[in-house]
């Protein structure tokens, strides 16, 4: 696929929307649907300067260092209960039951024994990115494959060997679907959290120019919140093709045959 055609089809279905979007709001005066022009000036206005350091930048931040520590976690948890029998029977009843808790409702608890900071916020994000990491890593090092488990016996290849080039390479791409998973997830929660007790923001934001009306601001800031998640989108498709170089190039290979 040349770079033409792989630029036209990253632009070409959101070309379209705003076409379309641009076409059903000529002559319209709806409050509640600012038109294309009004949206991309409020969103250089409103979020270039003073606004981005003081609300971006620092949700951002919460959300990389909650996801990374739910990676870090997820994934030394989900290796030590992935490859220990009884380990793993003794904690799936209570990994199942906080697994089924809905994230947001533990904001109100987490504000009580942690306050209202931005620890909080991050711990919030870290219980809701956890588990589709910390699972996917369970099931994948429990799938690793019982000839290529045996052949590393017969080699005498264990201990921290054994982890590093059979069950984590093994695993990993199921341990990348968690991961990918984990990111929208945190996104959503970061809004949440500074949705609920919050002086600065994204979420915090958003919701003072909903509360005051500011409607084409509002919707700058939903825009602002879809561009980072595609950002993060890109950024985790780049990493995964070179860490799993390997597994997509086996499955071209199987494709092709």
């Amino acid at each position: 696929m040349t770079l033409l055609k792989k630029f036209a089809y990253l632009i070409g279905l959101p070309a379209l929307l705003i076409a379309i979007w641009w076409v059903s709001t000529l002559g319209t005066t709806n409050f509640f649907v600012p038109k294309p022009g009004v949206l991309a000036d409020k969103l250089v206005t409103v979020w270039v300067g003073e606004r981005f350091v003081q609300d971006v930048v620092p949700s951002v931040t919460r959300l990389i260092i909650g996801v990374l520590l739910a990676i870090l976690l997820g994934t030394v948890a989900g290796v030590l209960i992935g490859t220990t029998r009884w380990l793993r029977s003794l904690l799936e009843p209570m990994l199942e039951f906080f697994r089924a808790i809905p994230p947001p409702v533990l904001i109100p608890v987490l504000m009580l024994l942690i306050g209202i900071n931005d620890q909080m916020k991050v711990a919030v994000i870290v219980s809701g990115c956890i588990w589709p990491v910390l699972l996917n890593t369970i099931e994948g090092v429990r799938a690793v494959d019982g000839t290529l488990s045996d052949s590393a016996k017969t080699f005498r290849i264990d201990g921290f060997n054994r982890l590093r080039y059979l069950v984590l390479p093994s695993a990993s791409p199921q341990i990348m679907a968690g991961i990918r998973q984990c990111l929208s997830i945190g996104l959503i929660l970061m809004v949440i959290s500074e949705m609920f007790a919050s002086s600065e923001g994204l979420g915090f934001t958003i919701v003072q120019f909903q509360r005051s009306f500011a409607i084409p601001e509002m919707w700058s800031g939903i825009v602002v919140l879809g561009l980072i998640g595609v950002t993060m989108s890109f950024l985790f498709q780049w990493t995964e093709r070179r860490i799993l170089g390997w597994y997509h190039g086996l499955r071209e290979v199987e494709h092709a045959e």
